[in-house]
């Protein structure tokens, strides 16, 4: 059996039985060091195939290939395997090659729930999720869909919002966005969401541009009623109070 396996952000207190599960199973876990190593305790029994970034084919191939010698091996993925992670990857190549390996897709809790949990309740109307990453993506793409987003006055869940590479995508992306929102419109910053070292920010779209972003950050910008109180972001699910 190959499971991908969804660890949420890497916390015991955070991961399903089920991954849990799936990774007690196996004799041998594939995945990206850095998820590696935040369930390194887990593996203590396990072959652990570990490498770096634009690794992800390499990675998956392996998995397979263990499968069909018939072990259980898990491929992991932080955040759900299915949001922008391997569990794509690996029923592509398994539906390319035409292998015959069962496999089994274990969900997490995906970077945008962890981050709205610590924000509070921005997500409680109709939301998108956008990565900036545009490796895989052509860049005309990303803007297109951020346009339509913005048009449609969803709230946007930002993924890999700048790196060392792409340090101008989140200052385009906001330039797109404010011909649709207002400056005033509040923005939840969250990095390191649900992990050690989490930090939460509450900010407005105008002052994005400003504020201190990574890849370890997830960006929500909300619609126009969302509103802050407190420490709390929360967009109205539209009930009558």
């Amino acid at each position: 059996m190959l499971y991908v396996v969804g660890i949420g952000p890497g916390n015991r207190e955070n991961m399903t039985f089920e991954a849990l599960e799936a990774l007690k199973k196996s004799s041998s876990v594939v995945g990206y060091k850095t998820y590696i190593n935040l369930i390194e305790d887990l593996l203590e029994d396990k072959k652990v195939f570990s490498n770096g970034m634009r690794k992800e084919i390499d990675r998956c191939k392996k998995a397979v290939e263990i499968a069909e010698l018939g072990e259980n091996v898990s491929v992991v993925s932080s955040g759900d395997a299915g949001v922008f992670g391997m569990a794509g990857l690996v029923l592509e190549i398994i539906s390319k090659s035409q292998k015959d390996v069962e496999v089994g897709i274990v969900p997490g809790i995906p970077s945008a729930n962890g981050a709205a949990a610590s924000l509070g309740a921005p997500l409680m109307h109709d939301y998108v999720s956008i990565s900036l990453s545009d490796l895989l993506t052509p860049w005309k793409l990303i803007e297109k869909r951020i346009k339509l987003a913005a048009e449609g006055d969803f709230v946007i869940c930002i993924y890999n919002p700048k790196s060392k590479g792409r340090p101008e995508n989140l200052n385009k992306a906001v330039d797109i966005i404010m011909e649709y929102k207002l400056g005033s419109t509040p923005v939840g910053i969250v990095k390191n969401a649900k992990r050690k070292g989490e930090k939460v920010r509450i900010s407005n779209l105008g002052r994005l541009k400003e504020e201190e972003v990574d890849m370890t950050t997830m960006v929500v910008i909300g619609n126009s009623n969302t509103y802050t109180y407190k420490d709390y972001l929360i967009t109205p699910r539209g009930y009558q109070l």
